[in-house]
């Protein structure tokens, strides 16, 4: 398994990985595959995450890891961190509610592709949120993406459709018999 495939890495990211930490990643994804290596890849994506925190590649490493293993609480710390760091590489709040469109925009002029992947990064904390069965922080997530994604460039409007249902029908089990479910 390839835990760090980005073609032209620094076509995405400014800065270059450490060559330390490119060793532990690329460990990591030869020691990955069986139960009894888990663990030997795990330590050292975490050893390459203390070399760079707060390097993307490693955060992207990590995720997949996280993700691929079906450890969703996990891999959304790490989306959230990998939120937080591309946020402060461009100059933005911390926080992803504070990222409106105005904000968004601006941040794209000075990396379109940055601005990107931090999208990409709340789509990927929504989608886990839906696996972890929370679908109305899942749907919170991935409208705030969707209102500086007019044109669906990442395709969030299914998963956008998805979190609504589910959040309907989640508030729906909650008031019990007095309401029912109708599929729109």
């Amino acid at each position: 398994m390839d835990l760090h495939d980005f073609t032209g890495e620094a076509m995405y990211f400014d800065h270059p990985l450490p060559a330390s930490a490119a060793a532990l990643i690329a460990a990591a994804a030869a020691a990955y595959g069986s139960e009894a290596d888990t663990d030997t890849a795990e330590l050292a994506l975490l050893r390459a995450y203390l070399q760079a925190p707060d390097h993307l590649s490693v955060l992207v490493a990590l995720y997949r890891f996280y993700y691929y293993r079906q450890r969703y609480e996990d891999a959304l710390l790490v989306a959230d961190r990998a939120i937080v760091a591309a946020a402060a590489e461009l100059g933005l709040s911390s926080d992803w509610r504070a990222l409106g469109p105005a904000e968004l925009g601006a941040a794209a002029v000075r990396s379109m592709t940055l601005t990107r992947f931090l999208l990409l990064a709340q789509k990927g904390a929504g989608f886990l949120l839906l696996r972890l069965g929370r679908p109305a922080a899942a749907l919170e997530r991935l409208e705030q993406a969707a209102a500086c994604d007019d044109h669906d460039r990442l395709g969030l409007r299914d998963l956008l459709a998805w979190a609504r249902t589910a959040s309907a029908r989640e508030q729906a089990a909650e008031l019990g018999e007095k309401v029912h479910f109708i599929r729109p």
